[in-house]
């Protein structure tokens, strides 16, 4: 594990040197994207994907893990929004920070408008951005309702937006032992994850994707799209 975060941090910092400067937000979602699914591979985490995966606009998704950032990142390029905390989280925070995540301050108005600028610079660049709008992680048993604040920048830039719902297997377990929420503490978590043998993720994509003109009318939207892939998961994994 070391030897691979090792040789992804150093693409990373070939890839700067290469460019003289520092990678703009599309280089970035390509170098997360490779690193993040080199990883996945090497740690014999499955995935499974799902319809066709967006290459631009806003995406919108249930969040159940930490997990969830690498496995979408492994799906696609894409620009990631996350708590600011996860800045400081080991080997996470450096994939975010290298990645070009948009870290927000979700107690501060003034850091969720800052969060929103940057997202709409990014969807101007042509890269795809993905939300989690629930705001948190949760369980699995529930997607909680979509906050629309950070919906706005794709809805004024007339930015195409999709929705996306993630789900985790594991051997001899259920998925409610890999969510991280509540009061939880990462590190013995991510050790506890990294031990489970078996483990798999599945994602699938929406296939429509349109322009929401109303971001209230867009969250209940996207969130019914979600929760209809959510619960044919949970469905086919009881059969």
């Amino acid at each position: 594990m070391l030897a691979s975060l090792a040789e992804v941090g150093a693409r990373f910092l070939i890839l700067e040197l290469r460019r003289g400067s520092r990678p703009d937000p599309g280089e970035r979602a390509v170098w997360l994207h490779r690193s993040c699914a080199t990883i996945l591979r090497r740690l014999g985490v499955a995935v499974e994907f799902r319809g066709l995966r967006p290459a631009q606009g806003l995406i919108v998704s249930n969040h159940l893990s930490y997990l969830d950032i690498p496995v979408y990142a492994a799906a696609m390029p894409c620009v990631f929004v996350a708590k600011r905390e996860v800045r400081d989280w080991p080997a996470f925070g450096f994939f975010a920070r290298c990645g070009g995540t948009i870290f927000i301050d979700r107690q501060s108005r003034a850091g969720t408008d800052a969060a929103a600028r940057q997202i709409a610079e990014v969807l101007r660049a042509g890269v795809a951005v993905l939300l989690f709008p629930e705001g948190t992680s949760t369980d699995g048993s529930a997607v909680l309702r979509f906050h629309p604040s950070l919906l706005d920048p794709a809805i004024q830039l007339g930015a195409e937006m999709s929705a996306a719902a993630i789900g985790y297997r594991v051997r001899g377990g259920e998925e409610r032992e890999l969510c991280y929420y509540g009061d939880i503490r990462f590190a013995p978590h991510l050790l506890a994850v990294l031990g489970r043998s078996g483990l798999s993720a599945k994602v699938e994509f929406y296939p429509e994707r349109q322009q929401l003109a109303e971001r209230k009318a867009a969250a209940l939207e996207l969130r019914e799209r979600v929760v209809a892939m959510r619960t044919r998961m949970m469905h086919s994994e009881d059969d």
